[in-house]
């Protein structure tokens, strides 16, 4: 069977730019802008779109919203992060990051590349042949906070007249060439919590007359989690993990205050609605007994990203004719939050999971500093990209 005339023209358009995006990503991803600050970012990606005649709209603080083809009719959105995450670059490699504790460790370097991808190729093809509307380019920054910055998008009006909006996240648990897809949940709920704990300090010989802040820090450490495990149902999937715990500087003194963060994520949208007031009243019962005084940062997140039926299955048919029938795999839930939720909870949308393992190669993790990526991913995102935003103006 012969392939669409557009997706052939989508190729080798691709094929064309594959070594520019490779050069963009590693240009990326040595030079990492953490959440609201991606203004180099921002511009390199705005210079090279102007360039190609795509319409572009520099948003107030950080990233860009694009347009290509018509300015009226049909709009699909396709949305890409920018923002790199404050970790430490472990990688060797030539383009390793030059900001020390910064990195792009949750490959949001490829999404832009492959986001630049997919418009330059949507607009080669509309200077050959018109699309039938618009594909509206998301160049979302903030991501990797919370609630992120996709609600400043909405805000400004990114979504306005658009039926549909689509992404891809990269996977490195996937191979190459193929793209993980679930209809209905695809991530978790996720939720950011500090608590930072106060008392009187004093000498470990008297902790009786001090509030002893270590210990009850260690009793909401490893209470807290279980309580939450028998007060939410247990479909909700919770789970509450700890990433800081400190306190103290000596082995014969009682602090005077301490702090622990971390995040509780659940793949349930019901129970995520209440999780806070639950978790404010179990820390107030857990800490009772040692008299300490507790301050608590409860940020709500974003809710699961919710694949629309209709959306998915236009998402689904674009990466097969793009990648053939193998391409397409399934994928289960995660806890990963994702703003992009927030998308997907104003209008329909869907987003997949991009390979980026080489085939046999290792399995690394996101948001880890020693993470890999085949670059050969970049192509397959920009392909896809462009495929399901074709396929969803054709609808």
């Amino acid at each position: 069977m012969s392939r669409p005339r557009e997706l052939v023209h989508i190729d080798s358009a691709v094929e064309a730019l594959h070594e520019e995006l490779v050069d963009l990503r590693r240009d990326l991803h040595a030079h990492p802008e953490l959440a609201w600050e991606e203004e180099r970012t921002t511009a390199l990606v705005a210079k090279r779109l102007d360039e190609e005649g795509v319409r572009v709209r520099l948003l107030p603080r950080s990233g860009l919203i694009a347009e290509v083809g018509e300015t009226e009719g049909p709009a699909v959105a396709l949305r890409a992060d920018l923002d790199a995450l404050p970790v430490e670059d472990l990688g060797q490699q030539p383009w390793a990051s030059t900001v020390p504790g910064v990195a792009h460790a949750c490959g949001h370097d490829v999404h832009t590349a492959a986001l630049v991808g997919a418009g330059l190729a949507l607009a080669a093809l509309h200077r050959d042949s018109p699309l039938p509307g618009r594909v509206r380019l998301l160049f979302q920054p903030a991501e990797e906070i919370m609630p992120g910055g996709a609600l400043e998008l909405i805000a400004g009006g990114a979504l306005d007249e658009v039926t549909n909006v689509f992404g891809l996240h990269c996977d490195p648990a996937i191979d190459i060439g193929e793209v993980g897809l679930r209809e209905g949940p695809i991530t978790g709920a996720a939720d950011a919590i500090t608590i930072r704990l106060s008392g009187r300090g004093g000498h470990t010989s008297r902790p009786h007359l001090t509030e002893d802040l270590v210990y009850a820090l260690g009793k909401l450490v490893t209470e807290l989690p279980g309580a939450l495990s028998r007060r939410l149902d247990p479909r909700a999937g919770a789970s509450l993990v700890w990433g800081m715990v400190r306190s103290g500087a000596a082995k014969n003194v009682i602090p005077a205050t301490g702090e622990v963060a971390g995040t509780l994520r659940m793949l349930d949208a019901v129970a995520w609605a209440d999780a806070e007031d639950l978790v404010r009243g179990l820390i107030a019962q857990i800490l009772a007994p040692y008299g300490v005084t507790a301050e608590i940062s409860y940020v709500r997140g974003v809710p699961p990203v919710v694949n629309e039926t209709v959306a998915t299955a236009t998402l689904a048919s674009a990466t097969s004719a793009v990648l053939g029938p193998t391409g397409l795999v399934s994928t289960p839930q995660s806890l990963g939050g994702e703003d992009f939720a927030w998308y997907v909870e104003s209008i329909p949308g869907a987003m997949g999971r991009l390979g980026t393992r080489t085939p046999g190669g290792p399995t690394y993790d996101l948001h880890q500093g020693d993470l890999v990526i085949d670059e050969r991913a970049i192509s397959v995102g920009a392909r896809v990209l462009a495929a399901v935003a074709l396929a969803a103006l054709a609808q």
